[in-house]
């Protein structure tokens, strides 16, 4: 699975993977592809370094990358207490109010939120550049478009090459136009932030509005068959995240949260604001219905939402109530039905990429050249 940008980048396979998991990324870069480690989660910036730190001493010399979430406009002087202040009563009122109804357990006395969305805010992800500059990552993505210009610049300046995911010929051209170095298509399939159109049809669409610069597929790929399909739409490398949830290297720290997922079928994710204000697939819940209920308050902006929810979220995943359990995850996840080693994922991937190719060549009547 050889492009000119995977060589370019030095892997064998032209596959890109984006995990939270310092572990999961690592197996991805020593298996062939590229391991991208997600940031949003580091609010401080020497947990970061920490987990830098481990990714560089198990990566065996092979390349990775860092993703991080910025939007383009920079905002200057607001705080997270003060952004947290416009949340409305009543929002808070109905977070407690569900909580309640399912019985979700309070946080030990003392004990903060685990799980905070504010690497939704500029000022955490320009601190979280601050210590990945200092490694030898190769590529920064940034989930919400194209960070910044001068971030980019920045970049540029250590040899990093920028990505930027796009839902959109449009989105794709405004990268274009600020200096990105490869598009992240990703279609409607995809887990997490996503927009509306289809991965068959975004993949082409984005391919052609921004040559030459290189194009990634994402959303709905999960097989080789799939990654030579998108190859053949003319992306030079495909953006898996969803299929590592469940492999072996994945912390998932909830067994519960993994049953779900090897138990879910294509049908069982909803786009939904209720984790962060902007539309994310995710697996479909009874909390995501009870915030797309039509008599419910309705989900705030980001970072309002993913401030309102957080310590929501800590309690139910700690207390695994699983009629609100939940995460981001694509279609895909209907695939995702046994747990598997990253290199038994690269095995399958690399299996039904020559399947498809030999399959296509044999249509052809280039059976055996």
């Amino acid at each position: 699975m050889q492009t000119e940008l995977s060589k370019k980048l030095g892997i064998e396979h032209a596959i890109f993977g984006f995990t939270p998991f310092p572990a999961v990324a690592a197996a991805i870069s020593r298996a062939g592809g590229f391991g991208v480690l997600g940031a949003v989660r580091y609010t401080a910036p020497d947990d970061l370094k920490h987990d830098l730190d481990w990714l560089e001493a198990h990566v065996e010399g092979m390349p990775y990358g860092l993703d991080v979430v910025m939007p383009a406009k920079k905002v200057e002087g607001v705080t997270e207490a003060e952004v947290e202040a416009m949340i409305p009563e009543g929002h808070r009122q109905f977070v407690t109010e569900t909580l309640a109804k399912y019985g979700v357990p309070e946080l030990a006395e003392g004990e903060v939120s685990g799980w905070r969305i504010t690497g939704w805010m500029e000022q955490v992800a320009r601190n979280q550049l601050d210590v990945a500059f200092d490694y030898p990552i190769k590529l920064l993505a940034n989930a919400l478009g194209s960070p910044p210009a001068d971030v980019v610049a920045r970049a540029h300046d250590h040899n990093v090459l920028v990505a930027a995911l796009a839902g959109s010929a449009r989105h794709a051209r405004k990268h274009a136009e600020g200096g990105i170095d490869i598009v992240v298509a990703q279609g409607y399939e995809a887990g997490g932030h996503t927009g509306e159109i289809a991965s068959m049809v975004l993949t082409p669409e984005v391919v052609e509005a921004v040559d030459p610069l290189p194009v990634l597929a994402a959303g709905g790929i999960g097989s080789g068959q799939q990654v030579a399909a998108a190859l053949s739409l003319g992306a030079q490398g495909v953006w898996l995240g969803s299929i590592w949830l469940t492999t072996t290297e994945a912390d998932m720290h909830s067994p519960a949260l993994t049953r779900k997922l090897l138990a879910a079928g294509s049908g069982d994710t909803v786009r939904s604001r209720a984790l962060t204000g902007k539309p994310a697939r995710q697996l479909r819940t009874e909390w995501t219905d009870a915030w797309d209920d039509t008599d419910g308050p309705g989900t705030l902006p980001m970072p309002l939402q993913g401030l309102l929810v957080a310590e929501a979220v800590s309690r139910i995943q700690k207390y695994e109530v699983d009629p609100l359990l939940g995460t981001p995850v694509g279609q895909i996840v209907g695939r995702m039905n046994s747990e598997r080693s990253v290199q038994a994922v690269f095995d399958d991937l690399t299996r039904g990429f020559e399947h498809a190719v030999d399959r296509v060549n044999r249509i052809a009547g280039r059976s055996g050249q």
